[in-house]
């Protein structure tokens, strides 16, 4: 079996995005519809699912940059949807916990993003679905990736 010649590959980060924004185009809506960036998401559904964590380690889960995320963390704090405090042991470094403004958030919208996913079930079938989720999860594994997946709600 040859391989293909570099110039007729796909690129694969190229589809990964298109991917992602096919993927994303379900939820987009709903995040709009109640006021929420992407990104703002991602931090809640971490937090909601791993609970308060430092700084560093949600900017990891959440594929942001961290000074990105400082700038969003100001942001949502000054919304009442997360709390920063110094950690005692560092105090360079913050602890980020949702308040119960994020919580509310989070409930309000979980009912849409559960049916949002189950139309993408739906569409794909449930055994490509999590034939998907783990193909995902072995190359972020074996590329080097994150090691805690945050979980779906």
């Amino acid at each position: 079996m040859s391989k293909a010649p570099a110039s007729s590959r796909r690129s694969l980060p190229l589809l990964l995005m298109q991917t992602r924004e096919t993927v994303m185009g379900y939820f987009r809506p709903l995040l709009r519809e109640h006021g929420v960036s992407e990104q703002q998401w991602r931090v809640i559904r971490a937090l909601k699912a791993q609970g308060p964590m430092e700084t560093t380690k949600l900017a990891d889960l959440c594929s942001l940059h961290g000074p990105s995320l400082s700038g969003m963390l100001t942001r949502m704090e000054a919304a009442a949807l997360i709390s920063r405090s110094r950690l005692i042991e560092d105090q360079r470094k913050f602890r980020i916990a949702l308040l119960p403004r994020a919580e509310a958030l989070f409930e309000a919208m979980r009912e849409g993003m559960e049916a949002q996913y189950r139309e993408i079930e739906a569409r794909l079938g449930a055994e490509e679905l999590e034939q998907l989720y783990a193909v995902l999860d072995a190359t972020i594994a074996r590329l080097g990736g994150l090691q805690e997946p945050v979980d779906e709600d």
